[in-house]
């Protein structure tokens, strides 16, 4: 007598082992859709923190970086140093390959602070670094948004500036006590993103952090139907094969 619950002419009857296994898979699949849920979540907060820097202005004179919130636009007066300057590597626009320019600015009773200046092109060579020089020996006051340092997905992206290299001296995702450690003067926390209609930049399109939140919600969704269509399968599956089982 063949084993399992009959309904009509099929019998539904999975293995045990098929059943661990689909268990299994269905929780990563919710897993993996929760996590991009919650990113999701946070990207709408990210996205709304960056629109609401924009509504004002902040002088931050001698301000702590740690007082000012993330993407606020604030204002800043001091020395723009032109002789040392860093190039971020691997930086990209609309998929062309370039640089970011960071250019300290140097501040009364403060620490120096990064400036970054926009996005410039790969010149085609390594050999040949873009022309970044400037004339600004007089303090300016310049306005941008507080951001961090760009970071990598992967450590293995990291590059710290060479010491004792000419500069402007190129370095890829690196930390800003690298970045301290090559101008030889502590570093404020944070750095500026110079606005677009600010001088002394290059071409400065900036976006909030991270993809789209819909993306990432679009995703939890699409994991969590994998999940249900590993249920389905399994049920299929397993109902076919007892049938088979069964009229033999």
């Amino acid at each position: 007598m063949s084993r399992g619950l009959k309904l009509g002419r099929r019998v539904f009857a999975p293995s045990t082992g098929f059943t661990v296994a689909t268990l299994l898979l269905c929780a990563l699949l919710i897993r993996l859709g929760t996590w991009q849920w919650h990113k999701g979540i946070q990207r709408q907060q990210e996205w709304a923190r960056f629109a609401r820097g924009a509504d004002q202005v902040i002088a931050l004179d001698e301000r702590a970086m740690s007082d000012v919130p993330l993407y606020q636009r604030v204002s800043v007066t001091g020395r723009l140093d032109a002789a040392r300057q860093f190039l971020l590597d691997n930086r990209t626009y609309r998929g062309r390959a370039g640089y970011e320019v960071l250019t300290p600015l140097t501040r009364a009773g403060a620490a120096a602070l990064l400036i970054d200046r926009g996005w410039v092109p790969f010149s085609g060579t390594r050999a040949r670094l873009p022309d970044i020089a400037f004339e600004a020996a007089a303090p300016v006051t310049l306005s941008g948004r507080i951001a961090e340092l760009p970071s990598p997905g992967l450590a293995s992206g990291r590059s710290g500036p060479e010491a004792r290299a000419a500069w402007p001296r190129v370095t890829s995702y690196p930390s800003l006590a690298e970045l301290s450690a090559a101008l030889g003067a502590p570093l404020a926390a944070r750095i500026v993103l110079l606005d677009p209609q600010a001088p002394f930049g290059y071409l400065r399109d900036w976006q909030p952090p991270g993809m789209a939140p819909l993306r990432h919600l679009a995703y939890a969704l699409q994991w969590w139907s994998l999940a249900v269509l590993a249920l389905i399968v399994w049920a299929v599956m397993s109902t076919r094969r007892n049938q088979a089982a069964a009229s033999g």
